[in-house]
């Protein structure tokens, strides 16, 4: 499993995480399995959120015993984001993931709170050791600019964009950013949303060719074109072992320019949106 270095904390983080968006759906057991499976086979950096119901509770299910293994993300939701709810919310995760500290903490999107009131609760959150460091998601660039202005630079650990094979437009303007800033990218929903190409399609037999000569699987092909860039991390979520086997195998996958040039061909990036997409 490769790791980089993750933004501006310091820590080496494996490029395939753990995301666990609806991962309390289903069958419980088989979400605990998958976990500890995806840890076994060197997915340690796990992401969850207040907003995803019963899955901070799985993730203490599965990993308590192996807390320090872990790089383990949560994240407030913008209408919890003033400085005592932030302080609040962190104390309740805190509670639902069994553990003493977060490793990273995230606003989960830009909401009416003023950014500057949630940085003082996220730093004081951090000198109290309740979380290690902290970041953002669904961040453009221009709020990436308001909030550096507010944060200052080094501050920044993250943000968490959506980004897949059909969906390239952080690559206009959020990764140069991040990258220029030292702020680790962490691709959520890298499969897309129920709608992975299928072989049968042009784009999609590009994908099975390439993976076919790597003996991988069309989706460790995409996340491993996704992570190509050092600053970016993604956090694919599976509910059952075999799924969490097959996403930790891409981190082991290096493509060729000529394999990542043909990706780039048969899924176009496209012009930058007036608005960053997101979930």
């Amino acid at each position: 499993m490769r790791h980089h270095s993750f933004g501006t904390t310091g820590r080496d983080v494996s490029v395939i995480g753990q995301g666990t968006w609806y991962i309390d759906r289903g069958d419980r057991a088989a979400a605990v399995q998958a976990l500890q499976v995806g840890l076994d086979a060197g997915m340690s950096h796990i992401d969850t959120a207040e907003m995803y119901g019963d899955a901070e509770p799985v993730i203490a299910e599965a990993l308590s015993k192996r807390r320090d293994e872990i790089f383990l993300v949560s994240k407030v939701l913008p209408s919890n984001a003033s400085r005592r709810a932030t302080v609040a919310a962190c104390e309740r995760s805190l509670k639902r993931l069994s553990t003493d500290r977060l490793d990273c903490y995230l606003l989960h999107w830009r909401g009416q709170v003023p950014l500057a009131e949630t940085v003082t609760a996220f730093e004081e959150l951090k000198a109290a050791g309740k979380i290690l460091s902290w970041g953002v998601s669904n961040f453009d660039a221009d709020d990436l600019n308001e909030l550096l202005k507010v944060a200052g630079e080094g501050a920044i650990a993250c943000n968490q964009v959506l980004y897949h094979l059909q969906e390239r437009a952080i690559e206009h303007r959020v990764i140069p950013w991040c990258a220029r800033h030292g702020v680790a990218v962490v691709a959520y929903s890298p499969f897309g949303h129920n709608d992975f190409p299928p072989p049968r399609l042009p784009a999609g037999r590009v994908l099975a060719d390439i993976a076919a000569r790597h003996d991988a699987s069309p989706r460790q092909v995409a996340l491993a074109f996704l992570t190509r860039h050092a600053a970016v991390f993604a956090i694919p979520k599976a509910s059952v072992a075999a799924h969490a086997v097959d996403n930790a195998g891409a981190g082991d996958l290096v493509l060729t320019e000529a394999e990542m040039a043909d990706l780039d061909r048969a899924f176009p990036r496209g012009r930058e949106p007036s608005s960053l997409p997101m979930l």
